[in-house]
């Protein structure tokens, strides 16, 4: 059993991730601003913080094995995260990332493809840049996992396909990963790490 912090514990992702952790019998520290979503229950401890605020983000994830942030790239920035994490002592960042920085067949990145939505842009440059910053990070073992272009609600069935830098796309020709499945991935490689100081991605 691990202890876990998960910053942003409340969005769509996070909420997952909380899930699938609380059902892999990990001990979770629930870290959002606003806690009143979070139910009382075993296994969970839930802190109000302001990410932004670094002192108190060290103090809440400070004892952990495992950091994990969920929280959107246009409101918390690399260095937000890896500074409290680091001087906190926690060793392991995992970071819930975007389909953005992703590749196409042709190189290019997902988000400079013609017709990817003006409204994902600014979360999506967010997010690249994010990952730009970790892998100059030489001190911490992280890990950013992408999902595919479609990020959704829908069942956890624990079929998917993990791959590294290509966005990957179903013989159906879509994208996509539901927010449960994705948890799924990501538990695995906080319980056996394959992805040290990379970024993957998970699809069908």
């Amino acid at each position: 059993m691990s202890k876990i912090a998960i910053i942003g514990a409340t969005g769509r992702a996070g909420s997952q991730v909380l899930e699938e952790a609380l059902r892999r019998g990990h001990s979770v520290t629930a870290i959002a601003r606003d806690t009143s979503k979070i139910d009382a229950r075993e296994g969970v401890v839930s802190k109000a913080v302001d990410a932004l605020d670094a002192a108190a983000l060290q103090a809440a994830i400070a004892g952990h094995d495992v950091v994990i942030s969920a929280a959107h790239f246009a409101t918390l920035p690399a260095s937000a995260v890896v500074g409290p994490v680091k001087k906190a002592g926690v060793k392991r960042l995992l970071v819930v990332g975007g389909a953005g920085s992703l590749l196409l067949p042709d190189g290019a990145r997902v988000i400079d493809s013609e017709g990817f939505p003006e409204a994902y842009k600014a979360e999506a440059s967010a997010g690249a840049e994010f990952l730009a910053n970790l892998r100059e990070e030489r001190d911490l073992d992280w890990t950013f996992l992408s999902p595919s272009a479609e990020f959704v609600e829908g069942e956890r069935t624990g079929k998917f396909r993990i791959g590294k830098d290509d966005l990957l796309v179903s013989s159906e020709g879509r994208s996509w990963i539901t927010f449960a499945d994705y948890a799924i991935a990501m538990l695995d490689e906080v319980e056996a790490p394959k992805h040290s100081r990379q970024r993957f991605t998970v699809g069908y």
